[in-house]
Formats: structure tokens, C-alpha cells, sequence
């Protein structure tokens, strides 16, 4: 074998069994070439001492401090020897604070010895509070001699200046990852470059084997700097030639065009408008007609603000389809938002969505739903229309996917929400077309540009940032239930001064309340000093019937939620559209979709509980029709707390786009590139997609301009070698269904 192990090489032979155990069990780590794409987290410099001040509980932590004190204590204990036990108690500084260190029994020996006042050491253990002060039990310790005789060890270790700290956990402390990584850091000379060498030395970057060195082993800030820059272009043009690679293949597709005809059902619909399209549906609509028209299946996100008209655009390419002798199918993600679609769909084309009745306009189709929920004789003669044709439009939920269900001739698929749906489920609606359909996937939740090229990225985007005319505005306000409850009676009163217009309101809490399982469980433990955070969350149920007998006495009061009989939610959903239920204490079942202009205002409890996208998608129910909206954040938090700041930043701003931001800002990528987009999610190691726009623009232009010249990669087997890394079975499964 050779003496520098290749990057394939399993850790179990490089480093040992029981260490490549614990790396690929904790921390998913395999090769020679995963351990070394494990980079720092941060670095500490010798001189510089970290911050004790700011530790978290109950997280497992790596110090770099000195020790101020150490105390071995005697005591009584009936299970030592001789009956005495020992204790050390060793203080630690920073500077900016201290910590306890404990060690007991047979440990105390070997750090009594070696832990003097003076000695500095990197410490690792799972902070704890004993007698209101912080501790570590047991840590872990590495001694950081100064450098000269006797450092033979850290110097080669830690060479340079700055010491790596690594993502470690319990089993595995960053240190004993640095010297693994040591171990195999020769490897790195045999890393093929996935990046072209034009575009490299274009850009100034340094080589691959470089930047992991510098990145793993810093003699100066300069260099991390380095290795930083090389490494997130890496990233960024890896998962941009993943995604420039598939719409290139999605290109090569064949597809039967749909072009709408001139006096079709799409010309007999806008002449019944009783309102004028925005520029912005104009504009957005050419650019699905023109991909609609194409012999390649369109691939399009159309994004755009709570009530911006995208199912009007989206209606317009359905009816487009089906004037040129294609069925439409949209996907839904719950039954209340279908049937809701259904409805609104069918009133805005009247006798257009009668065909084969009487009363049917000339051009008319049919439009049906299609749900889980639906009586056997209904869902028989949906799945016949849609069979023979007779159908133009369904919409349904996932009940679409099954495989009962057969098209005539599906040319368009609608996917509402797309973040609700697995990529399985889309891509079997996909498969029910004779050739691929045209796909149009629809999202109310603003995407930061460069979320959407990354997510999203084999999709083209379109944007709706444009209020129809005739929406009103929504005024935003914080009410702070602990320190001003009078603050909250007076938000019952707005909410009875609207039903006395002439309007109606919802009320949204995070929970049932019918739950058989700890409602704790549900509540964020962020701050377990905030009495607001120990208590479980508000109640739909308790809410409802305090409401119904206290402030809000004399009103229709009712209740929706998800665990309700589809056809209890529909009635409830009719009679409050109808005007009938003033007031609609819900889940968030009404956060997408729902579209009830009479209601104004909207009363969100324990608002903290809820992300800043859904907020905005919440508050986006109300205001949709001429009276002005109301929407009053509901929180116990203290003013100055993180999620205070969090209700103020909404309450401040309308546009979705810069509180999608903040919402990116305030959360790992992760959870925001969500669980279904695996394969950009896990490759995002040092990339930040809201700081990186720039690397990610160019990164894509950049993809695109090389896999349209060699498709095949042909020329550059390092960047093969990265995309196989990336595209594990899982995540290129993931790009494959798009």
C-alpha cells in the first residue's frame, strides 16, 4: 500500500477500527477524503483566551483557558479505600470569566499532577451548573506547552499559531480529530481538482491540496482567509454543475407543446375578468406560454408575495393546456386548501368549468376534485373523467398520486407549496403523463435569490412581487401579553370593533389541544429562564371556549384543525366564507391558500412560537379584500429577548422577501434548504447562501457555460470525482425527480 493513503481510503485502516467507528457513527465520516472536508469550526490563538462568559448549557464545549487554582479535597466516602475520597477542584480563566473544573475517584491523580497554576490547556466536557456556578465533570484536557523544549508534540500537532477547533461530540474531542486529521493531512496532495484551471487561476484562488492544508493546518488568519474563499467556490460550483447538469438533461426531454388558441377557453376566461391582470401576472404568464410552447418540458418556480395573483397565473397556463387539448393537474397539500383551490377556481370560470352540463359555455370544461376523503360514487366519476378526458382541470391532494388514477392526456402539473411535498410525490404526478409534462411549482414563502438558485436551481424562476389593485394594507402590531395585559383586552375589543363593521377575524394558536401525548414536548426550550417558554403552547380548544365565554361573548365563535373530518373542516370553512362565523379560532390549516376578503383581522398567540416565513403567510389571510387588515402578534416574551426582536422585525416590514432574509439569517442553512433537498443541504460546509450571493451567481453562470460545452464532463475528472461525492444514491435520486 502507499505511504499516503488515497482520499477512498476507509478511516478503519488509516486510523484504527474504534476511531473510524465513533467518526462514521457521530459524525458521518468514512474516507480519507470525508475527514479531510471536516473543517474547523473556528480557531483560537494561543495568546488569545476564549470567552468563559458566554458558555451554553448542557453543550459539549472545547476551552482553550489557564489554570488559576487547584484544590485536592479529602472527604469521608464509605466506597473508597481506606474510607477517604478525593476531589479536585480545578478554577480555569479566560479573562473574561471563570470555570470549575471537577474530577473525582481514581481520575484525579493524573490532572493533579499535570494541571498547575499557570497551565494552559485546551478543555473539553458538557457544561453543567453545580451550586450556581458553571462546571465542567470530568473534561477532557490536552496541555498547550509553550513553544521550545519539550513541545515536540503540540508543535507538530498544532503548528503555527492557531489552534483548529473541529465539530466534536462527547465520544470524540476536537483535538483527538486534529491529530487524526494530521494523520492523513498528506492525503491531500493526491486531491484532484474539481475546479477548471482557467476558472481557478482566473479567480486567484489557490489549488485544492493548498486550501485543505491552510484550512487544517493556519500559520496566519491570511490563510484561513485562503482556504475559505477556495472552498466555498468548490462548493458552490460542484452543486451548480449538479443542477446545470440536469436541466440540461431536462432540456434534451421531449414534450408535446401547448399552445393556447386564439379564441380558445383561455380568450373566453380573461373576457370575463371583472379586473384588469398587473404587469406583473402579464409579464409572468408570457414566460410560462412561452415555455409552454416549447417541444421541452417546462421547469418553472413561480414565486411570489401572500396574494400577488399566482393562482389566477397559474389557472391561466391550466386553461392554456386544455385549449390545446391537454389535461392540467394541481397538487395540493392539505384537503382544506384543495377544496378551497376548487372552489375558487370554479367561481372565477362560472359556466367556463359547466362542460357536458347544462348552462356550459361553448368552450367549457370540467374542473374536479379529487381528495383522500371523497365518498366512493364521487371519486368513481372523477377518476372517469379524468380517463376519458372529459376533465380539463383536477386539483386534488396527494390522492392524485395514486395509482387508480389515469390521464387522457396530462399536460401540465401545478404544484401548490411546493416545500410541503416530497420529491416522490411529485415525481409520480410527473410519471402519469405519456411524455413528461410541463411542471409549474408554486411558492408563497418569498425565496432569497440565492435559496432559489441553490434549492430550486434546476428550476427557472419567476417572480410576482405586485399587490392586484384593490388590496388593502396590513397594519402589524406586537402585543405584549406579560408586561401590558391590558395591551391584550384591548386586542379582543379591536377584534369585536371589526365584527361590528361588518367584518370577521381568525385567531391562530400554535397547538389543539387535544393531544394525548405531554404538550410540553412542544415547547422550545431556547431560554428555560422565560417563564413564557415553560409553559405549553396556546390551545385552539381552551382558546376557543375562553373566548367564546369571556371576551368575546355573543359572538359565533368556531374552531378548525387538522385533526378534524375533512368534511367538518369544508363545513366550517363554508360557513365562515359565507359570513356566517365571526370569529375562526384555528392551527395554522389557514396558513396557505385560504382566501376569505371579509376577514380584517387576525389575533396570533404565543406568536413567538411560529417562524418569521409562516408569520408573514399567516398575517397574509387577512387584508385581502378592500377594508384595511389588521394583524396583533400575540407574545409573553420579555421586550428584550431574541424573539421580541424577532415579532418587531415582522411587525415592521410587508415584504416578504427581506423577512425571508432574516428568517435565513436567524437559522442554519439546513433547515432552511429543508430535508427533501438533501443534496444541497449537506454539501454546504463553509458556503452561506445568504452572504455568498455573489460566489453562488457566478458559480452558476460558470456551470452553466461549461456543462453546455461538455455535457459529459469529459475533460475534468476531479470535478466527476466531486459531483460522485456529492451525488451519493440519495441525493441523486433528489436530482433526478428535480
Amino acid at each position: 500500500m502507499d505511504l499516503v493513503p488515497a482520499l477512498e481510503e476507509p478511516l478503519k485502516k488509516v486510523l484504527g477500527p474504534a476511531t473510524a467507528k465513533v467518526m462514521a457513527e457521530h459524525l458521518g465520516l468514512h474516507t480519507v477524503g470525508d475527514l479531510l472536508h471536516h473543517y474547523p469550526r473556528r480557531y483560537e490563538e494561543r495568546g488569545q483566551l476564549t470567552h468563559l462568559a458566554d458558555l451554553p448549557m448542557d453543550e459539549h464545549v472545547t476551552v482553550v483557558a489557564q489554570v488559576a487554582d487547584a484544590r485536592l479535597h479529602t472527604f469521608a466516602s464509605a466506597r473508597a479505600p481506606r474510607g477517604k475520597g478525593q476531589r479536585l477542584e480545578v478554577t480555569i480563566t479566560d479573562g473574561s470569566g471563570r470555570l470549575q473544573l471537577v474530577f473525582f475517584g481514581n481520575g484525579v491523580h493524573k490532572p493533579h499532577k499535570e494541571l498547575l497554576p499557570g497551565t494552559r490547556a485546551m478543555f473539553s466536557g458538557k457544561v453543567s451548573v453545580f451550586n450556581r456556578r458553571l462546571q465542567l465533570a470530568h473534561p477532557a484536557y490536552e496541555l498547550l506547552r509553550a513553544d521550545g523544549d519539550g513541545a515536540e508534540e503540540t508543535a507538530e500537532t498544532w503548528a503555527g499559531a492557531l489552534i483548529p477547533i473541529y465539530p466534536a461530540t462527547a465520544k470524540l474531542e476536537s483535538w483527538k480529530i486534529g491529530k487524526a486529521i494530521q494523520t492523513v493531512l498528506p492525503g491531500a496532495q493526491e486531491a484532484l481538482d474539481p475546479l477548471p484551471e482557467s476558472l481557478r487561476a482566473g479567480r486567484g484562488l489557490v489549488t485544492l491540496p493548498e486550501a485543505l492544508l491552510k484550512i487544517h493546518r493556519p500559520g496566519t488568519k491570511a490563510d484561513v482567509a485562503d482556504a475559505r474563499a477556495r472552498l466555498k467556490w468548490d462548493e458552490a460550483f460542484v452543486l451548480q454543475v449538479a443542477l446545470a447538469r440536469r436541466r440540461y438533461a431536462d432540456a434534451q426531454l421531449p414534450a408535446v407543446p401547448r399552445e393556447p388558441r386564439s379564441d380558445g377557453l383561455l380568450t373566453a376566461f380573461d373576457d370575463r375578468l371583472p379586473f384588469t391582470l398587473t404587469d406583473g401576472q402579464r409579464k409572468v404568464s408570457k414566460e410560462i406560454f412561452d415555455d409552454l410552447a416549447t417541444e421541452h418540458p417546462m421547469h418553472r418556480l413561480l414565486q411570489g408575495e401572500v396574494g400577488s395573483g399566482k393562482t389566477m397565473v397559474a389557472l391561466r397556463a391550466m386553461l392554456a393546456v386544455v385549449d390545446a387539448g391537454g389535461q392540467a393537474a394541481m397538487l395540493a397539500p392539505t384537503e382544506v386548501l384543495a377544496q378551497q383551490h376548487h372552489r375558487s377556481v370554479t367561481e372565477m370560470m362560472g359556466e367556463l368549468a359547466e362542460g357536458g352540463m347544462l348552462g356550459g359555455a361553448e368552450h367549457a370544461t370540467k374542473v374536479v376534485l379529487l381528495t383522500g376523503s371523497m365518498g366512493a360514487a364521487a371519486r368513481r366519476q372523477a377518476l372517469l373523467d379524468l380517463a376519458t378526458g372529459e376533465a380539463g382541470i383536477v386539483i386534488g391532494t396527494h390522492a392524485l398520486i395514486e395509482d387508480k388514477v389515469q390521464f387522457h392526456d396530462l399536460g401540465l402539473v401545478v404544484v401548490d407549496e411546493q416545500h410541503r411535498f416530497g420529491v416522490e410525490q411529485r415525481d409520480a404526478l410527473r410519471g402519469k403523463g405519456k411524455q413528461p409534462p410541463h411542471l409549474l411549482v408554486m411558492t408563497a414563502t418569498p425565496i432569497p435569490r440565492t435559496v432559489a438558485m441553490t434549492v430550486f436551481g434546476d428550476l427557472e424562476t419567476s417572480v410576482l412581487d405586485q399587490l392586484p389593485a384593490g388590496r388593502s394594507p396590513i397594519a402589524s402590531h406586537v402585543v405584549p401579553a406579560a408586561d401590558k395585559p391590558h395591551f391584550l383586552a384591548r386586542a379582543w375589543e379591536r377584534v369585536r370593533e371589526e365584527v361590528a363593521g361588518g367584518h370577521q377575524a381568525y385567531v391562530v394558536c400554535p397547538r389543539i389541544g387535544d393531544e394525548e401525548d405531554d404538550p410540553k414536548k412542544g415547547a422550545r426550550k431556547e431560554s428555560p429562564e422565560d417563564e413564557a417558554e415553560k409553559r405549553p403552547p396556546l390551545a385552539v380548544l381552551d382558546v376557543a371556549e375562553q373566548l367564546a365565554r369571556g371576551p368575546l361573548k355573543d359572538l359565533t365563535v368556531e374552531v378548525l384543525h387538522g385533526r378534524m373530518q375533512p368534511d367538518d373542516k369544508d363545513a366550517v370553512m363554508r360557513r365562515f366564507a359565507a359570513g356566517e362565523t365571526h370569529v375562526l379560532v384555528a392551527t395554522t390549516v389557514v396558513e396557505v391558500g385560504v382566501n376569505v376578503p371579509n376577514a380584517t383581522a387576525m389575533v396570533i398567540m404565543d406568536a413567538d412560537r411560529f417562524g418569521v416565513s409562516q408569520l408573514h403567510q399567516l398575517r397574509g389571510r387577512v387584508g385581502r379584500g378592500s377594508a384595511p387588515g389588521l394583524c396583533l402578534l400575540v407574545t409573553e416574551m420579555p421586550e428584550a429577548s431574541a424573539a421580541r426582536q424577532r415579532l418587531n422585525a415582522v411587525a415592521s416590514t410587508l415584504d416578504g422577501f427581506e423577512l425571508s432574509r432574516l428568517d435565513l439569517e436567524q437559522r442554519r442553512e439546513g433547515d432552511v434548504l429543508g430535508q427533501a433537498q438533501s443534496g444541497a443541504r449537506s454539501s454546504l460546509r463553509v458556503l452561506a447562501v445568504i452572504e455568498d450571493e455573489e460566489i453562488i451567481a457566478e458559480a452558476r453562470e460558470e456551470a452553466a457555460a461549461l456543462v453546455a460545452a461538455d455535457p459529459g464532463l469529459e475533460r475534468l475528472p476531479g470535478l466527476r470525482t466531486a459531483l460522485d461525492a456529492l451525488l451519493d444514491d440519495e441525493r441523486e435520486q433528489y436530482l433526478e425527480k428535480g
